[in-house]
């Protein structure tokens, strides 16, 4: 089974939180980055395509593509740009830059995921990228997921998860830095139950907090916003 992970650069907050909800509903693993600065702390080399905003602060979307395009590392990584500078000029440019795609403001969400799948679609098997695939091993210092057996160990020993408690830790640990709503984890985590209480999160984070011992604190909590897995 193979999953695409996206990441969407862009200073609107709330724009990217509904896109990333709506692009996980698609079954896309997705990060966010609020700004290009923020973006380029990242390892782009593990995704499968960046949703890019033009006008954001100092380094444009512009100079991220030019300094991407620039590495060998990131230069195959496909890119949408997604802006609200319409002109024929602006589009050509962005293009000629080597983008993939370029959607202008406002845009329907259903036409970027369109546009995406479309993307991807095109560009599978060209970027080199094996992060196409679900990593088999999930790891932080000692904690360790594999995916393959959905077997835990905490420093070499193994520990019991229910498999809720399982995919719930792999989706934080995938999201790691970043924090992640409570509609956003019932959609990827409990997606296949008809009716859940927003309870059930917070029993489940209780019990890996309490399995995995000291790294049951590397699991945060923001209240009103929802839960993450630091770096």
């Amino acid at each position: 089974m193979t999953t695409e992970r996206i990441l969407i650069v862009d200073d609107e907050e709330t724009l990217c939180e509904v896109l990333r909800l709506n692009l996980e509903n698609e079954g896309y693993d997705v990060d966010i980055a609020f700004s290009a600065e923020q973006a380029l702390t990242y390892d782009l080399t593990a995704y499968s395509l960046i949703l890019l905003d033009i006008m954001m602060g100092e380094i444009s979307g512009i100079k991220m593509a030019k300094m991407m395009k620039a590495d060998v590392k990131t230069a195959a990584i496909p890119i949408i740009f997604c802006t609200a500078r319409d002109t024929e000029d602006d589009m050509v440019m962005g293009l000629n830059l080597g983008a993939d795609d370029y959607i202008t403001k406002p845009y329907t969400v259903r036409n970027v995921i369109a546009r995406v799948k479309s993307v991807l679609r095109r560009t599978a098997g060209k970027n080199g990228m094996p992060t196409a695939t679900k990593p088999r091993t999930l790891q932080v210092e000692g904690l360790v997921l594999d995916m393959e057996f959905k077997r835990c160990t905490v420093d070499g020993e193994e520990v019991k998860l229910a498999k809720k408690e399982f995919e719930l830790l792999a989706y934080l640990i995938n999201h790691r830095g970043t924090i992640c709503s409570r509609e956003q984890i019932l959609s990827r985590v409990w997606s296949d139950e008809v009716v859940v209480l927003d309870r059930t999160i917070d029993v489940n984070i209780t019990r890996l907090r309490s399995k995995i011992g000291a790294y049951g604190s590397y699991i945060v909590t923001r209240s009103g916003f929802g839960y993450g897995f630091r770096d």
